[in-house]
């Protein structure tokens, strides 16, 4: 009997692939998986966490008994891809920052990259801009700290003003800068409070409505949504528990990647 999708990342990021899932999707079943005990991903040692994140999909993938994994996660997408079709029988879908769009949308040729400090340093993402946006000026910015604030988002509390303003500061130094790449999936979460925070209209790019097209081509079979569908920790906590369920997810159980 065919599964849920699964919806993987660290933390809550990949629940603005949910969003985009739903809008593409709206009959499938969702499952989500997050690695919280490990959050942040970006600051951890690339070969230990090849091991995990294969570890925890494993764990996810048996616990749903999923069709397909989505790998809502930049971090997880740019080490453990390969790995993961390796050894999961089902499609596996990953994420990338959306350069190639991006660079196609600029009309002043200068983007900017926001996202975590792993992903705007990997060899991963210079080869991205190389090959899509060779033409371009692209503004990398780290902005870790809006990992931390979205988490707080969902678990109920309002962004601060004050740590968005001071994380999208390098972008305007240029004001020919008119396009901005959200290339960690925690930030689209953020969205309005990053535009009202903004001091001059641009135009805001992430992955999720691609990553959408790419699992409605791949992943033909999947179980009919009916209710709230299972999601899956590593530590517990009430707080994303409850945020969880904003997001139409049953109480999350407790994986134990081996």
């Amino acid at each position: 009997m065919a599964g849920p999708i699964l919806v993987f990342d660290s933390g809550v990021g990949g629940l603005s692939v949910v969003q985009a899932l739903r809008q593409r999707l709206p009959e499938a079943a969702l499952a989500y998986a997050c690695d919280n005990a490990m959050l942040p991903y970006g600051q951890r040692e690339d070969a230990w966490l090849v091991q995990r994140i294969r570890a925890v999909c494993e764990a996810a993938v048996a616990a749903s008994g999923c069709s397909a994994l989505v790998v809502a996660c930049n971090t997880a997408s740019t080490l453990a891809l390969d790995v993961l079709r390796e050894c999961l029988a089902i499609p596996v879908v990953g994420t990338v920052p959306a350069i190639k769009p991006a660079a196609q949308l600029s009309r002043t040729r200068h983007i900017g990259l926001l996202a975590t400090r792993a992903t705007v340093s990997r060899p991963y993402t210079l080869q991205l801009i190389q090959d899509f946006a060779a033409d371009c000026r692209v503004t990398r910015v780290a902005a870790d700290a809006l990992v931390i604030e979205a988490e707080r988002l969902v678990a109920g509390e309002l962004p601060d003003r004050t740590i968005l303003c001071q994380a999208l500061a390098p972008l305007w130094e240029d004001p020919d800068l008119d396009t901005v790449v959200l290339g960690c999936t925690h930030f689209p979460l953020l969205a309005p409070w990053l535009a009202e925070a903004a001091p001059r209209q641009v135009t805001w790019i992430d992955s999720g409505e691609a990553i959408a097209r790419r699992v409605a081509q791949v992943v033909t079979v999947f179980a009919p949504r009916q209710g709230d569908t299972p999601s899956f920790v590593t530590t517990p906590d009430e707080r994303l528990g409850r945020g969880l369920a904003t997001f139409g997810f049953a109480s999350p159980r407790l994986l134990h990647p081996a």
